[in-house]
């Protein structure tokens, strides 16, 4: 589950993630720190596992990722999409459109989430993600990345099979 607290008390939003894609670092082209670019902007990217990594995109659009890899080595997780579960009024005042959490720059505008977390720690705080409801094993399947230009064809998008609120493909 993704947890904003963000906005204030009585403004908590939260969602089941149910679609992720992988970037493994500076062997993946499609990774923001590919041969090992470091610069102001992915200076998050190489920090500690649960760091946050928000990136704005498309000039319009803020995307979360989360670290995983030990610090110095940039790799993360790009939250794709969530079921929305908690703060649903909160959702639509912020967004307005459904689908609401169907993409990465949808599910950060209803859940509020902009820079100003860029870096912060995913394990507590204003943003976190905490333990959920686990589907079964055999529920989760993957495929190809989207919405990119390099190394579309590796398999890094992880999604809950026949979830609705799974971001469509363009």
């Amino acid at each position: 589950m993704l947890v904003s607290d963000i906005g204030g008390r009585g403004r908590q939003t939260a969602g089941r993630i149910v679609e992720v894609e992988a970037y493994v670092g500076p062997h993946d082209p499609a990774c923001h720190a590919f041969g090992h670019r470091r610069t102001a902007r992915t200076e998050p990217l190489y920090g500690a596992p649960g760091t946050a990594y928000i990136y704005f995109t498309y000039g319009m659009h803020w995307c979360l990722n989360a670290v995983t890899e030990p610090q110095d080595f940039p790799a993360a997780v790009l939250i794709r999409a969530l079921e929305p579960i908690v703060g649903l009024e909160t959702m639509h005042r912020r967004r307005g459109a459904e689908p609401l959490c169907g993409g990465p720059a949808r599910l950060c505008q209803a859940l509020g989430i902009t820079g100003d977390l860029n870096g912060a720690s995913l394990q507590d705080g204003p943003l976190r993600i905490v333990e959920g409801s686990k589907p079964k094993r055999t529920a989760i399947v993957s495929g190809p990345r989207i919405g990119i230009s390099q190394a579309t064809d590796w398999p890094l998008r992880f999604y809950i099979k026949d979830s609705p609120w799974v971001s469509a493909a363009r």
